[in-house]
């Protein structure tokens, strides 16, 4: 037996009871099916249906937030060592069942095998990082006044809602809900319609390992419904949201009235620069690497090339053979590196831009066609003498798509780095100190690799800048959002209080 057909074979097991019985709603520690009965799940595989999913409605929102209220009080009030081990026991959970949601992310998304087999265990690494922060997350400061001891401390926010995007739903779940949990707070997770599978491994997981019920509560549904409600709920008083920009703003709209806090990771349109003077075969690497993998649907992909004038004919002709070796198949074998696109109208919307580049007079020097038709399977693609004013250039694709354009100088790179809405990652290539210094300094992004691809590491803040989102994840920062600071004054002495009305 191959390693694809083992794979298969394990996952019709893993998949059998979600054809049996469906996905429900998980809220206050039980099954509930939505009120707005069911929708499919279809795999982007074979385009075949993978089982029926309760459809939430803003009714399955409030029983959900009312069960993460009543959830509230007695989660906050744990000793902060036993919230620690139950982190901990989720995290060793999701170890134990790696294989089972790799698979099942890779059905449900098109996501490769070769990329999600390390998904859950990047997600355990989340539960088991921020479970080891629970102790002193309530930490402050003491700052001395001439009358007064100060001092600062926080606590948990309250109920949160937490909105998951389809793409590389679990290890993104847990990089949201396991800090949420860490601070104290409870959650009601909407995750994305288009991947519901693992979202419920999760809460599964999680409650097997000692979660109490309502801390973690999940319904399905879509975000004109369920997710509408969720923003517009009085009893929950955060939002963490990762997805488009457009969504972005209408979450902040919709929590207007009920004076939501928002956290929000949203979208890019990354440039990696790469300099003649810059190693031009690591360069390439990561180049290919920061857009192909993961199909491209990553915010962080590196999906604009500024490639130096000097080095440019040389540097895409080497990038055209590589993209043209890239392997497309299906995603359960452990050869592919692009599986198909996530669901029918995301296929068309990343082809549609295939149109787009020659209507705009830009070259397809690699792919630009459908891959197979068996699923929602597109060829890696470049264009070439593109301009930055192009579409092409300035919307976000999320695909496999990577648009190269020329630069002369270093202000020149920065002007077109900077002269797209978003501002999320920017990577930059060479090796001069002092330009990496000049380069990093004015490159409009929230997080920056100098000579690297994106390496995560979880105390480090992420998040971008204009339109790429508002706050930062990792370490103290998740804290930052998911508490509210407190100020304590004590007086140190009988310092003088004005008196009124004393004659």
């Amino acid at each position: 037996m191959s390693a694809l057909e083992d794979n298969v074979a394990k996952l019709t097991g893993y998949l059998a009871r979600f054809r049996d019985a469906g996905i429900l709603n998980r809220i206050g520690g039980q099954d509930r099916a939505g009120a707005g009965g069911v929708f499919q799940s279809i795999s982007p595989v074979d385009k075949n249906a993978i089982c029926d999913v309760a459809h939430g409605t803003a009714a399955d929102i409030d029983a959900a937030a009312q069960a993460a209220s009543d959830a509230f009080a007695p989660w906050r009030d744990m000793p902060a060592q036993e919230r620690k081990a139950i982190l901990i026991r989720i995290a060793e959970a999701i170890e134990a069942r790696a294989e089972e949601i790799a698979l099942c992310e890779c059905w449900d998304t098109g996501q490769a095998y070769k990329f999600m087999s390390k998904a859950a265990l990047r997600g355990a690494e989340n539960f088991r990082y921020f479970a080891d922060q629970v102790v002193q997350a309530r930490d402050g400061q003491h700052l001395q006044s001439p009358t007064l001891m100060n001092i600062t401390t926080r606590v948990p926010i309250g109920p949160v809602g937490v909105i998951t995007p389809w793409n590389t739903p679990f290890m993104l779940s847990t990089w949201k809900i396991a800090p949420a949990l860490a601070a104290g707070c409870t959650v009601v997770h909407k995750p994305a319609e288009a991947s519901p599978l693992t979202a419920r491994l999760l809460v599964e997981t999680a409650e097997e390992a000692g979660l109490p019920p309502g801390v973690l509560n999940v319904v399905n549904g879509f975000g004109e419904g369920a997710g509408k409600a969720l923003c517009e709920h009085r009893l929950i008083r955060a939002i963490a949201f990762v997805g488009e920009s457009s969504t972005g703003s209408l979450i902040t709209k919709q929590g207007a009235d009920t004076l939501k806090r928002n956290h929000l990771e949203l979208g890019g349109k990354n440039p990696v620069i790469v300099f003649d003077d810059a190693d031009l075969e690591r360069a390439l690497d990561a180049a290919i690497f920061m857009i192909y993998s993961i199909n491209g649907e990553r915010c962080t992909s590196s999906s604009r090339l500024l490639i130096q004038d000097t080095i440019r004919e040389e540097f895409e002709a080497r990038l055209v053979a590589r993209i043209n070796a890239i392997r497309v198949g299906h995603p359960l074998d452990p050869a592919t590196e692009i599986g198909p696109l996530v669901t029918q109208e995301h296929f068309n919307k990343v082809t549609g831009y295939f149109d787009i580049a020659r209507q705009e007079g830009a070259t397809i020097a690699a792919g630009g066609d459908v891959a197979r038709t068996d699923g929602y399977f597109v060829q890696p693609t470049l264009f070439t003498n593109a301009t930055n004013r192009m579409r092409i250039a300035q919307e976000e694709i999320f695909g496999p798509v990577l648009t190269s354009i020329p630069f002369a100088t270093e202000d020149e790179a920065l002007q077109i780095a900077n002269d797209v809405p978003y501002g999320l990652t920017g990577y930059v290539w060479t090796n001069d100190l002092t330009r990496a210094l000049r380069v990093t300094d004015r490159l409009e992004a929230g997080m920056i690799w100098v000579n690297s691809e994106n390496v995560r590491h979880l105390p480090t803040p992420f998040g971008g800048v204009k339109a790429s989102g508002i706050g930062r994840d990792g370490g103290d920062w998740s804290f930052e959002f998911y508490m509210e600071q407190k100020h304590i004054g004590f007086a140190t002495g009988s310092h003088r209080i004005t008196r009124l009305g004393a004659g």
